[in-house]
């Protein structure tokens, strides 16, 4: 049996002809990726609420108004209420998973504080949420031509606007999104 080439640490693109409403024209920064299927958090989906407002919640106190301005992102459909933290540098935080040689998702309070009071990674991503997809459901997807893969890229993650990462993302392929197919084809 051939052995599975784990896509984390890659973006994954909707294709333009993805119709789910959730997924439609996403990219998803895949954090883990086994045989026993995928964990992901959707990069390009802002929701309303903002770090203040997670921060209120969690009684976590911050008077750093340009952190408190950022807008949460919907990382996926399952665990909407649970908090997902991308970040880099790694860091020693309470609960981290290590996903590249400078980037790692923690899901603890800890690097909420030091987020909040400013000591905390020099780049963060917070998420409500994940994608996941249970063995062999993401490769599935991918043969349909659901998806387009590309090895991540921290300026996609971290330094662009959620509303423009899509259209970078396809860049990075080095097509014109415009003229994606949704026909697949096999040698």
């Amino acid at each position: 049996m051939k052995p599975m080439n784990s896509l984390a640490n890659h973006l994954l693109i909707a294709m333009p002809t993805l119709q789910d409403t959730f997924f439609s024209r996403s990219v998803t920064y895949i954090c883990e990726h086994t045989e026993e299927g995928a964990l992901g958090i959707m990069l390009n989906q802002p929701l309303e609420a903002t770090y203040h407002e997670l921060f209120d919640h969690l009684k976590i106190s911050s008077t750093n108004q340009e952190v408190l301005d950022n807008a949460l992102l919907a990382g996926g459909p399952v665990d909407k209420e649970r908090g997902f933290i991308l970040h880099s540098p790694l860091g020693n935080w309470d609960s981290s998973m290590t996903i590249s040689d400078d980037i790692a998702l923690s899901t603890s309070e800890d690097i909420l504080a030091a987020i909040a009071n400013q000591q905390g990674p020099d780049e963060t991503l917070i998420a409500l949420g994940y994608s996941g997809w249970d063995k062999g459901q993401l490769e599935h997807e991918i043969q349909e031509n659901s998806w387009l893969i590309v090895p991540a890229n921290k300026d996609i993650i971290f330094h662009t606007k959620p509303q423009q990462r899509w259209q970078k993302a396809t860049q990075l392929l080095g097509i014109d999104w415009t003229q994606l197919s949704e026909q697949s084809g096999h040698a």
